[in-house]
């Protein structure tokens, strides 16, 4: 229990930290370089055709964010989004391919194969819905289709209490 105290604590101060590093960042002003000297080395890199990159920055499992950030052509920061809003929970579809469901959310927190099911995976997001804990989970089936998704209270919260 103690543990898990450390560690909630430990991600309600990254997110803390989160928006004041994004705070120094503006749109179109900003270079890769501040990118990198608020967050740090990304955790991947997209190079795309037009010259931009796509620099990844989850903050799963324990924190309730996933980062994207894009440098234009230019060096400079074109946009930084939170992936984990409901717009993007929303897009995950029946049918819809594991790859598609991690550019549109990010890295999952936990990914876990049930023993009863193992034609199932499941993939899991924590994120905050105002002040409250939730985990976004997506099941797919054995072609790496999605089959389901769901919205659920963070178990570990009412485990604490």
């Amino acid at each position: 229990m103690r543990l898990l105290a450390i560690l909630l604590a430990a991600a309600a101060a990254l997110a803390a930290c989160d928006q004041q590093r994004i705070e120094k960042l503006e749109e179109g002003v900003a270079t890769e370089a501040d990118v990198r000297r608020q967050f740090g080395e990304p955790v991947q890199i997209t190079e795309k055709a037009d010259g931009s990159k796509v620099l990844e920055y989850p903050r799963q499992p324990e924190g309730s964010t996933n980062y994207l950030i894009t440098i234009g052509a230019d060096g400079k920061m074109s946009s930084l989004r939170q992936l984990l809003t409901p717009i993007n929970f929303a897009k995950v579809q029946p049918g819809m391919d594991q790859a598609e469901v991690r550019r549109t959310l990010g890295k999952p927190a936990r990914t876990q194969r049930f023993a009863m099911k193992p034609d199932e995976d499941v993939w899991e997001w924590r994120f905050l819905d105002g002040q409250q804990k939730k985990v976004f989970s997506v099941t797919f089936d054995r072609e790496a289709k999605v089959l389901s998704s769901a919205t659920a209270d963070d178990p570990r919260e009412t485990m604490a209490k």
